[in-house]
């Protein structure tokens, strides 16, 4: 599901629901230096928005959001 892309942080919130993909999304950036990048795989139908609106506040980069058999991979590289 990754695709084969190189990220600095994988999180994995399937079957977790909003707003728990983000809360870890969050989390792993906090600890990551800018430039890095961070797939989130998630299955709430509300994660790609939400990680929309996060993005535009924040500032980080929304670089991808992709589904496959309901499965979202989102892809977000920090500020």
């Amino acid at each position: 599901m990754t695709g084969g892309q190189r990220f600095d942080a994988l999180v994995d919130a399937r079957g977790l629901s909003c707003p728990l993909p983000l809360v870890k999304a969050r989390q792993a950036l906090m600890v990551l230096p800018s430039g890095a990048v961070v797939c989130v795989l998630a299955t709430d139908p509300a994660a790609p928005r939400d990680f929309e609106d996060y993005c535009e506040e924040s500032g980080h980069l929304l670089a991808e959001t992709l589904e496959v058999e309901g499965i979202f991979r989102i892809t977000l590289h920090k500020r």
